[in-house]
């Protein structure tokens, strides 16, 4: 009989520890890790959801860049179900923010920037700057080099310098408007709200050969690629004679008024609606198929505005032409490749003392703040600030319809 008994208590001793076991392991994952007096960012998710995938760069980068301020944990609620009920978890990804005492303080559901992890914990009251890893700061207010350049020869599009052989004056009630040349006229065409009918007749263009005026509408031009860059030059002449002439000697296409501007006005900004060519543009893909361009880095983000759908900016470090991959989410940046690149944007202080944008010409990408830095100090007449990608897009988010509507266009056609 007391052989008996004792059986029965070896079984039952079994079968508590096998419950106690088989207790851990279905919670396995969902016990508290101790306290390490730090606040805490817990996010709840998958391996498998889009917002899920595009949140663990992030938690990565938080990880790193905070480690010893913040410590970030994952769950992943497909293969340990019973979090998403101990967490009260409805949606995936969700992200609880805990204070160091392990107070939840907020959550949010969906995808979330690293940039607006940061400014929720900093409204929380929770400082995390000290120590860590931050996009450095860095502006120029003032330019390195007073441009002392004859105001004649500086191109009203891109600022840069006038060739006499290329130079194109549109005449204006206020005075001539100078280019650099038929490209940077195209550009300005393009963004003109005025009626364009017969604009072309306030246009003279610079015969290549002689160095004299020519009507736009009576020229011929010449057209081709760099053998280096690929990017196209023009040349504007008298007569088309002239114009086959020269192409025996510098190859390219003869071409009218009419065939020159369908070229030039073929390849639009998807932000602004600019003439640009796709070498100097940042490529842009809407919704994973939708092709279009970006006639700047900062116009490029401007589409994930102006369509209100996610898009992947491809676009190069403006000093080692390195390339720069943005992919947005729901108007937020999702990934950046490097995750050091970071923006600059070109502003020019206005006579009353307020700044705005110095244009599409002066702003770009570059890989790292070095980079920036580096480009800064080759370019001594740049004036403007170090800003993160994420602002950058969150800039361009902020606009309203007919601030878009509006964006880069020229309502008048006025000397500087």
């Amino acid at each position: 009989m007391k052989t008996a008994w004792k059986g029965i208590i070896v079984v039952a001793l079994i079968a508590a520890i096998a419950v106690v076991f088989g207790l851990k392991q279905r919670g396995q994952g969902q016990e508290e890790p101790p306290t390490t007096g730090l606040p805490r960012l817990v996010d709840l998710g998958s391996s498998t959801c889009i917002p899920c995938k595009m949140m663990a760069p992030v938690l990565e980068e938080l990880k790193k860049d905070y480690a010893g301020r913040l410590r970030v944990d994952f769950y992943d609620v497909r293969k340990d179900p019973g979090a998403a009920a101990k967490y009260g978890v409805k949606l995936i990804p969700t992200q609880i923010f805990y204070d160091a005492a392990g107070q939840e303080l907020f959550r949010h559901e969906g995808f979330v920037s690293r940039e607006d992890i940061l400014a929720k914990w900093k409204e929380l009251g929770v400082d995390l700057s000290s120590g860590a890893a931050q996009a450095p700061a860095f502006e120029r207010l003032k330019p390195a080099k007073v441009d002392e350049r004859p105001k004649e020869s500086i191109c009203y599009m891109c600022d840069g310098d006038i060739n006499a052989k290329t130079l194109v004056t549109v005449q204006t009630d206020k005075g001539p408007v100078r280019l650099c040349g038929p490209h940077c006229y195209f550009i300005l065409y393009s963004c003109l709200t005025e009626d364009k009918a017969g604009f072309e007749e306030k246009v003279a263009v610079t015969d290549w050969a002689t160095g004299k005026p020519v009507a736009m509408a009576e020229a011929a031009f010449l057209s081709g690629e760099d053998e280096t860059t690929g990017k196209p030059w023009i040349k504007a002449f008298a007569g088309r004679d002239a114009a086959l002439g020269e192409r025996a000697a510098a190859g390219g296409s003869v071409l009218t008024l009419a065939a020159l501007q369908q070229k030039e006005m073929s390849h639009r900004c998807g932000f602004c609606d600019r003439a640009c060519y796709p070498q100097d543009a940042a490529e842009v893909i809407v919704h994973g198929n939708v092709h279009t361009w970006g006639c700047c880095s900062h116009c490029a983000l401007g589409v994930a505005a102006r369509t209100g759908k996610d898009i992947e900016v491809r676009e190069k470090d403006r000093l080692t032409r390195q390339p720069i991959v943005v992919k947005t989410f729901e108007g937020k940046v999702a990934s950046l490749e490097p995750a050091s690149s970071v923006a600059w944007f070109g502003q020019r202080q206005k006579p009353d003392g307020t700044w705005t944008s110095a244009g599409c010409f002066h702003q770009g990408f570059f890989t790292s703040a070095d980079n920036l830095k580096k480009w800064v100090e080759q370019n001594p007449y740049e004036t403007g600030r170090l800003i993160s990608i994420s602002q950058a897009l969150a800039d361009k988010m902020k606009l309203s319809p007919e601030q878009i509507q509006k964006a880069c266009k020229i309502g008048e056609c006025a000397p500087k």
